[in-house]
C-alpha cells in the first residue's frame, strides 16, 4: 500500500482536484450506500458504515449526501441498490501488478471498460490468481501526522492487533488483520488520535521499487482507471524510493 499511498499524495500535492472530485464523491457514496445495505442504517452497529462515512467526511461529502445514500442504502427510500463488486488482475508498465477491484451494476459495461483502458495505457490483463496471490486482504488505517507521532501511533495500536506501522511522510499506515482493523482504529479513537480512513484493502506481500519513468507510466494507468465509474479501488505492489518521490513531486 505504501506506493498506492505515495502515489495519492502525489496527486494531491500537484493539486489534481477539481476534475476528479465529483467521481471520487461518487465513489464513496457507492461505499456508504453499499455498507447501509449490507448492514443497516444504524451506525452504532454497522461498523462498515461507520468507517464508510468518515472516509466521505473527510473528502468533504456534504452531511445530506451521506444521509441520503445511507438511506437508499437501507432500503428506507424505495430504491433498488444493486451493485456487484469484480475483482479484475493485470500488469502495468515494467510488469508492476495490479489488482482492479470495480463495483458496478453492469459487469459487461465494466470488464469492457477495464480492458480498453489497459490496453490503451500500457497495461495487460492477467488470468484469475497469477496476480491475486501476491496479495493479503488487510485492514489499513491511515492517520495524519501532524499532531502525533509514530510512537504514539503503535503505543496506540500495538495491543489492539496492528501487526505494523510505517511513515508515509504526511501520514502513518496501521496494517492490521482485517478482522482486527475496528479493534485498531477504536484503539485510536480511545486514545485521542484522529484518522482520516480505515478500510479493508489488498496489501502486497512485496513491493518493488520503481523508478521515475516508470512511476509516470503506471501513475497515467491508475488514473485511466479510476476515471471509470466502475473502478472502485486499485491496490499495486509498486513502491518509491525517497528520491523518486521527490523528482516526481518538483514537477
Amino acid at each position: 500500500m505504501s506506493g498506492h499511498s505515495k502515489w495519492a499524495t502525489t496527486k494531491h500535492k500537484k493539486a489534481v482536484i477539481d476534475a476528479r472530485r465529483a467521481k471520487s464523491f461518487a465513489k464513496l457514496i457507492k461505499n456508504i450506500e453499499v455498507a447501509a445495505k449490507m448492514g443497516g442504517a444504524d451506525l452504532s452497529g454497522n461498523p462498515t458504515l461507520v468507517d464508510a462515512v468518515q472516509k466521505a467526511k473527510k473528502t468533504s461529502v456534504p452531511n445530506d449526501n451521506i444521509d441520503r445514500a445511507i438511506k437508499r442504502g437501507a432500503g428506507l427510500t424505495g430504491e433498488s441498490i444493486e451493485y456487484t463488486t469484480i475483482m479484475y488482475e493485470g500488469y502495468g508498465p515494467n510488469g508492476v501488478a495490479l489488482l482492479i477491484e470495480c463495483l458496478t451494476d453492469n459487469k459487461n459495461r465494466a470488464a469492457a471498460e477495464v480492458r480498453t483502458l489497459m490496453s490503451r495505457n500500457g497495461g495487460t490483463m492477467a488470468d484469475p490468481g497469477s496476480v491475486a496471490y501476491n496479495f493479503a486482504r488487510k485492514g489499513v488505517i491511515v492517520v495524519p501526522a501532524e499532531g502525533t507521532t509514530e510512537d504514539d501511533v503503535l503505543a496506540a495500536v500495538l495491543d489492539a492487533g496492528a501487526e505494523e506501522v510505517t511513515d508515509e511522510g504526511e501520514t502513518f499506515e496501521v496494517i492490521t488483520e482485517a478482522s482486527d482493523m475496528v479493534a485498531a482504529r477504536t484503539a485510536l479513537q480511545e486514545a485521542g488520535i484522529d484518522y482520516d480512513s480505515a478500510d479493508a484493502a489488498f496489501v502486497p506481500n512485496l513491493k518493488v521499487e520503481i523508478d521515475a519513468e516508470t512511476a509516470r507510466k503506471v501513475f497515467r494507468l491508475i488514473d485511466a482507471l479510476e476515471d471509470s465509474d466502475d473502478v472502485q479501488n486499485i491496490y499495486s505492489n509498486f513502491d518509491l524510493s525517497a528520491e523518486v518521490q521527490a523528482e516526481l513531486e518538483a514537477e
